[in-house]
Order: structure tokens, then C-alpha cells, then sequence
């Protein structure tokens, strides 16, 4: 059943192929305006590295957060508060499956083809423009792909944690308009967690936005290596099983309290 939701998900990504390319442009047009930041802040300064990253990890680092961006959905997902609130959530629950898994199914293939569309040409891009870094080791390439599927899973069970509101309030999108900018900044989307003051980045490093984009950022530019590697996979599966039971403990309460044409 999973595989099938996955499949359809994934589908539906491909037949919008005009959106697709506009979020492509988009995407490409502020990685370029972010690349040319971090260039004319290392050359204004003179600066060889910063906080372990050298020019080319920087820019990379551009390049890999805006092809993750939509893959991870960092910025706009509200399919869960609209299901809610339309009374469709009422067919999806009696269905003979794990609600969250449920969901999470069509968010990885909705996450493919983004991955496809979007987050590989993007990067391929960077390779023809910029003088961009590879992982250093075929461990770092391995690391790589488990890393990405772990940050999806964190994302995923962010955003289905702060949708469950929708079950009490009538208009849970303000909630996601709160929860989704803390993805963005607190998940070193914006700029990497190294630039942050020390005291930051130790509370930082005690939320799950960091397994969401600077986990996978990381093990790519080879910057944690050994069983820091293996600490940085496990720390983001722990962060998915911490979420995935924070969400069953409100989903519960929110299911409770959901009343659908009097029933």
C-alpha cells in the first residue's frame, strides 16, 4: 500500500511540468544570488576559510541547501490542514493503515520527484558554473543517501506535527506559517550552523532542525567523518522516532476531538 501512495505521489509530482519549471528558475536564480554573496563576502574579506568551510564548500553549501529545499518542503505544506479541514481526514483515518505513514508515503514521492526535477538539475548546474566540492569518500556517498531519506523523515514528521492543529482550531495554516521559518533557519538552510555563535549552535543542536539540512549538508562536504558520521545518522533516526511518537500521542487527542458531519 505504501509502495502504491509513494508511486501515485510521485506521479502527480511529474504532470505538473509548468510549475516544476518555474520552481526550477526560482530555485537556480536565488542559489545564483546566494553563491555571489558568499563569493563577494570571502573576496571582500580576504578570507581563505570560514568556520572550517573553505570558497568552493561555501558555494557547494548554496548549491546543496537550495537542491534540498524543496525536497524537504521547507517552505509551504499544508496538504494535512486542508485534508482536515475539508473532512477528508475522515476516509483517510479508517483506512486499514498507520496514519503517519500513511501521509508519510505520499510525502516521499512527492520528495522523489522534487529530488528529480528540481534538486538534481540544480546541482548539476552548479557543477558547470561554479568550482563545487564532491564527498571525499565512497563512505561519505553512502552516508549521503541515508542522511537524505533520515532529513526527509524529520521534515515530514515536523510538518505533520505542527498540521495537527487544524484538529482544535479553525485555521491551523498560521500555525505552519510559525513552524515552517524555524525549519528554514534553525535547519541551517539560510546560512551554515558553523556561522552561528557558539552558545547557538549547543542549543541549535538540541532541536531536530539540524538532521533536517545541515546533517546531510555536512556529510557531504566531508566535514564529520568516522563515528561522528555514524553519531550524525543516529541522531537523525533518533530524531524521527522522537517525532513519530510526538505526533501518534496528538494525533490520538486530535482524533478524539475531530467531529465530522455530527458523527
Amino acid at each position: 500500500m505504501y509502495l502504491a501512495l509513494l508511486r501515485v505521489a510521485f506521479q502527480r509530482q511529474l504532470a505538473y511540468r509548468t510549475a516544476n519549471l518555474a520552481g526550477l528558475a526560482t530555485n537556480i536564480f536565488f542559489g545564483a544570488l546566494r553563491a555571489y554573496v558568499i563569493i563577494a563576502l570571502y573576496n571582500a574579506r580576504r578570507l581563505e576559510t570560514v568556520a572550517g568551510y573553505s570558497l568552493p564548500m561555501a558555494i557547494t553549501y548554496t548549491g546543496l541547501t537550495q537542491a534540498l529545499a524543496s525536497f524537504l518542503a521547507l517552505f509551504v505544506w499544508w496538504d494535512l490542514i486542508r485534508s482536515i479541514r475539508s473532512g477528508e481526514v475522515a476516509s483517510d483515518l479508517s483506512r486499514p493503515c498507520d496514519f503517519f505513514w500513511y501521509w508519510g508515503a505520499q510525502d516521499a514521492g512527492r520528495a522523489l520527484g522534487q529530488l528529480i526535477l528540481r534538486g538534481l538539475p540544480i546541482m548539476i548546474l552548479y557543477a558547470l558554473v561554479y568550482r563545487i566540492t564532491l564527498p571525499p569518500t565512497v563512505w561519505h556517498w553512502l552516508a549521503l543517501g541515508v542522511s537524505m531519506w533520515l532529513a526527509l523523515l524529520v521534515s515530514f514528521g515536523w510538518r505533520f506535527l505542527i498540521s495537527l492543529p487544524a484538529f482544535w482550531i479553525q485555521d491551523a495554516v498560521g500555525v505552519g506559517r510559525l513552524g515552517l521559518p524555524l525549519m528554514t533557519f534553525l535547519s541551517g538552510f539560510l546560512m551554515p550552523l558553523a556561522f552561528f555563535p557558539a552558545w547557538a549552535v549547543t542549543l541549535i543542536r538540541l532541536t531536530p532542525f539540524p538532521s533536517m539540512v545541515t546533517a546531510p549538508v555536512e556529510i557531504y562536504l566531508g566535514l564529520v567523518n568516522g563515528p561522528a558520521l555514524l553519531g550524525t545518522l543516529a541522531m537523525q533516526a533518533l530524531w524521527v522516532v522522537i517525532l513519530y511518537g510526538v505526533s501518534q500521542l496528538v494525533l490520538s487527542a486530535g482524533v478524539r476531538k475531530l467531529v465530522i458531519q455530527g458523527g
